[in-house]
């Protein structure tokens, strides 16, 4: 059966990709260090990391990046779980952050307090997980590090306000404070991203370029609207409101792949979500995504992610390594 051809245009599709972002893991540590110091985060894959600086002052360093300052009411986010420093001053030797003293109060909250007998730097460090579909293709559109400073609020009041709440929630560790500030991690990120794309000209081409199109974007939309729908090249240039040739030719030189593959990797993903969110049997998964057998679908989830749907299911990724 073919879609219909009239889906209401979306008003924001990049709003919309955003909005299905939600935090699946959240771990935090906060952390008291005194000069001299140095900690080297080592890469995390899969996951963001984000350093909230609520007093004095650091340094974050990358491979391939220049030296960041980061002072208080500083917010850095380090979207590829790519490996960094964080330092009292530049090129001031590191230590594995896994080597220090960590005191571990809850399963999901630590405290460090380390270095000589210096100058203070008050830390709020947040290790999160996206597990959607969309995180991949944002990440992938995000630069190595997004950095804002926001204490003083202005017109980013909203976000000077968040950061001193999971400051606040940080040192208290009141009853809930987990999920509150897991719930503010979420938004927090979202947020920035928001911020990076508003404040950015460097978007021309790829995923975030095509949801900001009027035409692709509307398209993109109604796949991630109804990703069980039969869709085909022709109906999808329908709601885009172009020809087939001319709808196909820009898609993948946009999104830097053919439309017809993007609705597949689109559909694995979700069903990879769904697989470890239900117990629902594997062609039910299957059927739900737009896999008409179940043996169809487990041989495009194999090529795909390179094990078996139901070796995946058993399978659920760790939010930090043990």
């Amino acid at each position: 059966m073919e879609p219909p051809t009239e889906i209401p245009p979306a008003d924001d599709p990049l709003g919309e990709a955003l909005h299905l972002l939600r935090l699946t893991g959240c771990v935090y540590a906060r952390s008291v260090l005194k000069s001299p110091w140095g900690i080297d985060l080592p890469p995390l894959e899969g996951h963001m990391m984000f350093h909230i600086v609520t007093a004095g002052r650091c340094w974050l360093e990358a491979d391939g990046t220049e030296a960041l300052l980061l002072e208080r009411g500083s917010l850095a986010l380090v979207p590829h779980g790519l490996g960094h420093r964080l330092v009292d001053e530049p090129e001031r030797p590191s230590v594995d952050f896994f080597d220090l003293p960590i005191e571990r109060v809850t399963e999901r909250y630590e405290r460090l307090s380390w270095g000589g007998g210096g100058e203070e730097c008050h830390l709020i460090c947040v290790v999160v997980r996206f597990d959607h579909a969309a995180a991949e293709r944002l990440i992938d559109a995000l630069p190595p590090v997004l950095h804002v400073d926001a204490w003083e609020g202005g017109n980013d009041r909203w976000l000077s306000d968040t950061l001193r709440f999971i400051a606040r929630e940080a040192e208290a560790l009141r009853p809930g404070g987990e999920t509150v500030i897991t719930r503010l991690a979420d938004i927090l990120v979202i947020q920035m991203v928001r911020h990076w794309i508003e404040s950015t000209s460097d978007v021309d081409g790829g995923w975030i370029a095509a949801l900001r199109d009027e035409q692709l974007g509307r398209a993109i939309a109604a796949m991630h609207r109804a990703p069980s729908t039969d869709w085909t090249l022709d109906s999808l240039a329908r709601t885009a409101a172009m020809s087939r040739s001319a709808f196909a030719a820009r898609f993948t030189n946009v999104v830097g792949e053919p439309a017809m593959r993007y609705l597949k990797r689109w559909r694995l993903r979700l069903a990879r979500m769904a697989l470890r969110d239900c117990e629902d049997p594997l062609g039910v998964v299957g059927e739900r995504f737009g896999y008409r057998s179940e043996a169809a679908f487990c041989r495009a989830f194999k090529r795909e992610f390179g094990v078996s749907p139901g070796s995946d299911r058993r399978k659920p990724p760790s939010l930090l390594p043990t």
